[in-house]
């Protein structure tokens, strides 16, 4: 019998234009996810944060023509999305829905368009391949907050280690790598964005998923001996997961070392991909004479990384329901892991 599936594909969003700049940057902080107080502090925060913030988050953004790339993106990985599942479901009517978590569209204008659609099931993939309290987490309960449409729900909480994701980045270091001449002594370095410590130490899987996701990938590296993880867009003047990856480029590039920088914790490109590693961190390099930069792209619709995302969603519409991971990937032991919070 055929299934109406729709399966809807998570991620922060970003500005569609210089006036949207403020108004993102607001949702993004009065996410209680990122900034933990109670609404009537947290609120007028967000609101001084995103003022203070506007005009350099609009020389930013400008850098890539003004607005995020971030959707369009995203729209390139739903279709070819949709077109693996077709092939993979062909008994069923499978679409793929974006809901954006800070700007347009966002979660509860999707899910009116899913409710119109009916589905009879619902796999909720978040594009966060690390599970994290403030991406995943958040995204998946801005979705149950306001869906009241029909479907048996499953949710997919990471995929850290799984097939597509790992070999396909292992395959971009690798093209990368050769397309430069193979530059040597090299580091690569896994560059993540970043988490305040205090988000991990209260039991976050977080950093833990970064550093299985790395390893696997350097697993696959013939030859790889030299390798390193770092974090990016650290603000605030709280401790953040280190070391951090301005900090690591100088490092290497004071020791001589080309360096191949992997954006590990993304797989489309937006303003932490497009500006702070391909002008900021690479000018950084040059002017601390490191010998060669080489910035590794994000998956996007790379086919190995579809084929994963079209397996994974596959696996998941066959449990019975719930949360967990989208791989075999385990973060027991880590209490916000929603494996471990199913099992308690």
């Amino acid at each position: 019998m055929s299934r109406r599936i729709a399966v809807v594909l998570f991620n922060l969003g970003g500005p569609d234009g210089p006036a949207a700049v403020k108004p993102f940057l607001f949702n993004l902080f009065n996410d209680p996810a990122i900034i933990g107080l109670p609404a009537f502090a947290r609120t007028p925060l967000a609101r001084l944060i995103s003022s203070r913030r506007e005009k350099a988050a609009q020389a930013n953004y400008a850098v890539m023509g003004g607005a995020s790339p971030l959707l369009p993106e995203t729209k390139k990985q739903a279709d070819a999305l949709e077109t693996a599942l077709a092939m993979a479901l062909p008994d069923d009517a499978v679409r793929c829905f974006i809901a954006m978590r800070y700007w347009h569209p966002m979660t509860a204008e999707t899910a009116r368009v899913v409710e119109a659609f009916a589905p009879d099931e619902i796999v909720l993939l978040p594009l966060y391949p690390q599970f994290s309290t403030t991406t995943t987490a958040s995204s998946l309960k801005a979705w149950r907050e306001v869906y009241r449409g029909p479907g048996r729900t499953r949710a997919v909480c990471c995929y850290p280690e799984a097939g597509g994701f790992v070999g396909g980045y292992a395959a971009l270091i690798e093209q990368a790598w050769e397309a430069a001449g193979r530059p040597s002594p090299a580091r690569v370095l896994f560059s993540a964005h970043g988490l305040p410590e205090k988000v991990v130490q209260g039991g976050d899987p977080y950093q833990a998923q970064v550093e299985a996701a790395s390893a696997a990938v350097a697993g696959r590296l013939s030859g790889l001996t030299d390798w390193k993880i770092s974090y990016q867009s650290r603000v605030g003047p709280m401790k953040w997961l280190g070391p951090a990856t301005d900090e690591a480029i100088v490092e290497a590039s004071r020791d001589g070392l080309a360096l191949v920088v992997v954006p590990i914790a993304f797989v489309s490109e937006h303003i932490e991909t497009l500006v702070e590693l391909d002008h900021e961190y690479a000018a950084l390099a040059k002017a601390n004479g490191c010998p060669a930069y080489l910035r590794v792209p994000a998956l996007g619709v790379q086919e190995g990384f579809i084929g994963s995302l079209a397996k994974i969603t596959a696996e998941a519409l066959q449990r019975a329901g719930g949360t967990c991971p989208g791989s075999a990937y385990a973060c027991r032991g880590w209490s916000k892991c929603p494996r471990t919070e199913m099992a308690a």
